[in-house]
């Protein structure tokens, strides 16, 4: 056999190459941070515009909190569309990280401590949104 047979073409070992340097590339890593960012980023717009009403209709706060909810509702269904895969892994991906926002949520404006089942949830979440987003696909 030649090496062409065991190895394949020079241009196909270029392109395996090429796709193995980008797969542990600094760019991968810096789209993996930016959709993570993007997603957290989205969380928060999300969960601001629902506790905001909480607030109004639970705690009898200002009926003035519906405003910056109804804002912060529309930049988080803006912030969804910012992301380039079709809408419905987006919206499953993006599940998983709203989980962990919303524990750190609980935690930090709740002053409600997570619990370790808590923690292994966001922690299975998380590598669920991974999975979604970043795993190999064909479509």
């Amino acid at each position: 056999m030649t090496n062409n047979q065991d190895y394949g073409t020079s241009s196909n070992l270029r392109v395996k190459a090429f796709f193995v340097k980008g797969l542990i590339g600094q760019n991968v890593g810096m789209e993996i941070l930016k959709t993570f960012g993007l997603f957290v980023v989205t969380a928060v717009a999300e969960i601001v515009g629902c506790y905001l009403p909480y607030l109004w209709l639970r705690q009898d706060k200002s009926v003035w909190l519906l405003v910056p909810a109804a804002l912060s509702l529309f930049l988080f269904a803006w912030l969804l569309t910012l992301h380039p895969a079709a809408a419905g892994r987006v919206y499953a991906a993006y599940g998983g990280v709203y989980i962990g926002v919303a524990v750190f949520w609980l935690w930090v404006v709740e002053k409600v401590p997570p619990s370790p089942t808590d923690l292994v949830g966001v922690a299975v979440s998380l590598l669920g949104m991974g999975i979604i987003m970043f795993g190999p696909r064909t479509a």
